[in-house]
C-alpha cells in the first residue's frame, strides 16, 4: 500500500503545501499546533478540498485538480479518528460501531462484523453503554472500532491521546501501538509529541508553517533533522550557532573553538544541534571539549537538568544526566563538557 500527497491550499495568512509519500507502515506527522498537520488529514479524507494538487492511494486517484477528480469521503476508503472521537452521544457503543458498516447491506453480516469488532477491541461488556458512561480509553476504542469495522485502506489518527489524562495515556498508547503494528495498510499519526511519534511510528514527517521540512525513517530524522526548526521539533535543546571550517569541522560561536563532526558539514550550515543527554564531562584537552559554567540545576524524577553558559556568558547549553550514572545522587559541576562527533548534527536555517 502507498499514499502520495502533493497538494496546496490557501487560507487567510497561511498556505498549506503538503508533499510526501507514505508506505505500508505507521508514519508520524510531527509539528507544532497550527502547522497544517490536521488540515493535511482532512484534505486526504475529502473533508476539505485543496486548491490544487493530487492525492493517490494505492494507485487510485482520490483527488486531482487538473483532471477534475474529487472523490467524496465515503468513496475514499479512509478512516479518520478525530481528537474528540466524534461519537454519537445518543447511541450505544454497538450502535456507534454499526454506523461504520453502512456500506454492508446484509443484516447478518453487519451483526457478525460488529460482534467480532466488539470482541477484538474488548468492548463486549460495554456494548449497551452510551459514550457518557465510558472511560476515555473505552471511548477511544469505540471510535477506532467504528473506523476499523469498515475496513479502511488508510487509518489516520489526529492527536489520538490529547483527550486522555496522563493516567490513561500510557495504557491507551500501548493498545494503539499494537493496533498500528497489526493494521495491514497505511497509517498516519498526527502529533506534536516527539516521544509519542518515536515510540509508535517507523517513519516520520516533520511539518512547519504548512510545509514538509524533513521526511524519512524516524530514527534517521532524529539523528539528522537537517534544519534548526526540525531539530527543535524533535526535542533538541542545544542549537549552537557556528560557521563551517571544512567538510567535517565547524567553529562554535560563544566558545570560539572547533568541533569535529562525523557527518559532512554543508556549506550553508549555520548551527549544530546536540541533544542534552549526549554531553559528558571531560578534561580540557579532550576532543570537542567545551568549557562551561553551571548556572542552574533542576531535579526530575529520573534525571537532572543542568543549564550551563559558554565563556561569552550568553550562549546557553543544556545538559541532562541520568540519576543511574551518579554515585551520590547529586551531579557535580563540570569544568568542560564534550560530545562525540557522531552526536553532533549539522543544521541549516
Amino acid at each position: 500500500m502507498s499514499l502520495e500527497v502533493n497538494i496546496e491550499k490557501a487560507f487567510d495568512g497561511f498556505t498549506l503545501r503538503s508533499r510526501f509519500t507514505a508506505g505500508n507502515t505507521a508514519t508520524a506527522i510531527l509539528g507544532a499546533s497550527g502547522c497544517g498537520k490536521s488540515m493535511t488529514l482532512r484534505c486526504i479524507a475529502g473533508i476539505v478540498k485543496p486548491d490544487r494538487g493530487r492525492i493517490v492511494l494505492d494507485g487510485r486517484v482520490l483527488f486531482d485538480s487538473e483532471k477534475g477528480i474529487d472523490l467524496p469521503p465515503q468513496q475514499r476508503g479512509v478512516g479518520l479518528l478525530f481528537q474528540n472521537y466524534a461519537l454519537f452521544p445518543n447511541m450505544t457503543v454497538e450502535q456507534n460501531i454499526l454506523c461504520g458498516l453502512q456500506a454492508e447491506k446484509d443484516p447478518a453480516a453487519r451483526r457478525t462484523r460488529c460482534h467480532d469488532m466488539l470482541r477484538a477491541m474488548r468492548l463486549e461488556e460495554v456494548a449497551r453503554h452510551r459514550p457518557s458512561q465510558l472511560s476515555g480509553g473505552q471511548q477511544q476504542r469505540t471510535a477506532l472500532a467504528r473506523i476499523l469495522v469498515g475496513r479502511p485502506r488508510i487509518l489516520m489518527l489526529d492527536e489520538p491521546f490529547s483527550a486522555l489524562d496522563s493516567y490513561l495515556r500510557e495504557e491507551v498508547e500501548s493498545e494503539v501501538g499494537s493496533l498500528l503494528s497489526s493494521f495491514a495498510g497505511t497509517t498516519l499519526l498526527v502529533t506534536h509529541n516527539r516521544d509519542e511519534a518515536y515510540r509508535l511510528c517507523r517513519e516520520m514527517i516533520v511539518m512547519d508553517d504548512g510545509q514538509v521540512l524533513r521526511a524519512g525513517p524516524t530514527k534517521e530524522v532524529f539523528a539528522d533533522p537537517q534544519s534548526v526548526t526540525a531539530a527543535r521539533l524533535t526535542g533538541c535543546k542545544n542549537i549552537l550557532p557556528c560557521t563551517p571550517v571544512d567538510g567535517h569541522t565547524v567553529r562554535l560561536t560563544g566558545w570560539d573553538v572547533d568541533l569535529r563532526l562525523a557527518q559532512p558539514v554543508p556549506p550553508d550550515c549555520n548551527a549544530v544541534g546536540v541533544r542534552a543527554h549526549n554531553f559528558t564531562p571531560c578534561p580540557p584537552d579532550a576532543c570537542n571539549a567545551l568549557p562551561v559554567k553551571v548556572t542552574s540545576t533542576s531535579e526530575n524524577p529520573f534525571d537532572w537538568n543542568l543549564i550551563c553558559t559558554a565563556p561569552d556568558g550568553e550562549t546557553r547549553l543544556w545538559w541532562k544526566i541520568s540519576k543511574t550514572t551518579l554515585t551520590d545522587g547529586q551531579p557535580l559541576a563540570p569544568a568542560c563538557l564534550s560530545a562525540a562527533p557522531e552526536d553532533i548534527m549539522p543544521l541549516r536555517g
